[in-house]
């Protein structure tokens, strides 16, 4: 780019100082303002970042090129207002947000003013976890970005990814909650799978350290075959067999120990025996 454009950046969490200190680091944008509502947590936002101007007021938010909405999917709607009372987005400057689940064209819905102002808007996704943001800075380049928009926000956004390592793919607004759901049965659910079956493990009188060590053991080698292989030739283990008795005994012993536990078995039983055929 020519010049640098100006990013203020609204609600810098994990993902919001991330991306920021990407864009700092890699001299695409110039770092304007960074909204918190604690000074605690700007300091630290801009101390990470490395750039920008800390606001814990987001009525005292100036206008910049570039707006990205980093606070949670709920707060979007209040967020605009506040930012549109405040003389923050001008016509024809950029908006965008980096939810999975939300697109360019809710944020219409939730604030029509949007388009009356003719910002350009539109959505990011980085599909990637931002549990360690040093850990995504260092490594984030070839980490696929979902993105949708206006032409307008990405013939400045999507070079603007590219720069920082991003490798991009487009995907129709309609169908972002869908995408998104592929994400939560990849990341989220595998998390809380994952902490199911150390439980379990518990439950059957193992020591919890060594159950890690065996649901880690079973879980990254299974992934490895899973993308080496593909799902079909990955799956192993009882319905895979055809051991159905074994199944539904094994079924009723976790629902006796824990209902939740139990029924999260029960639905995974009849989706496995549909891949097992395949």
């Amino acid at each position: 780019m020519a010049s640098m454009l100006s990013l203020n950046i609204i609600g810098a969490g994990r993902v919001g100082k991330s991306l920021g200190r990407l864009f700092c680091h890699h001299h695409v944008f110039q770092i304007a303002q960074v909204f918190n509502l604690s000074s605690a947590s700007n300091q630290a936002a801009l101390a990470f970042i490395g750039e920008g101007q800390a606001v814990n007021d987001i009525a005292k938010v100036n206008s910049s090129d570039i707006t990205l909405l980093a606070v949670p999917d709920d707060a979007f709607a209040l967020a605009i207002a506040q930012l549109i009372t405040a003389g923050a987005l001008k016509p024809q400057t950029i908006l965008f947000h980096c939810s999975g689940s939300k697109s360019s064209k809710d944020l219409l819905r939730l604030c029509p003013n949007l388009e009356h102002l003719q910002i350009q808007l539109a959505s990011i996704h980085p599909v990637r976890s931002f549990a360690d943001p040093d850990e995504v800075c260092s490594d984030f380049a070839g980490t696929i970005c979902s993105v949708e928009g206006s032409p307008q926000a990405l013939a400045i956004l999507n070079p603007a990814f590219t720069s920082i390592g991003a490798r991009l793919v487009n995907i129709d607004s309609e169908n972002k909650l869908l995408y998104h759901a592929a994400s939560v049965f990849a990341s989220n659910y595998l998390v809380t799978l994952m902490d199911t079956a150390i439980a379990t493990y518990v439950a059957a009188g193992v020591e919890e350290k060594l159950a890690q060590q065996m649901a880690q053991s079973l879980a990254s080698k299974t992934l490895e075959n899973v993308f080496k292989f593909g799902t079909s030739k990955a799956l192993t283990g009882p319905i895979k067999r055809g051991d159905q008795q074994t199944v539904q005994e094994q079924a009723a012993t976790v629902q006796t120990w824990d209902a939740d536990q139990g029924a999260l078995y029960q639905a995974f039983i009849q989706p496995t025996i549909k891949l097992a055929k395949r």
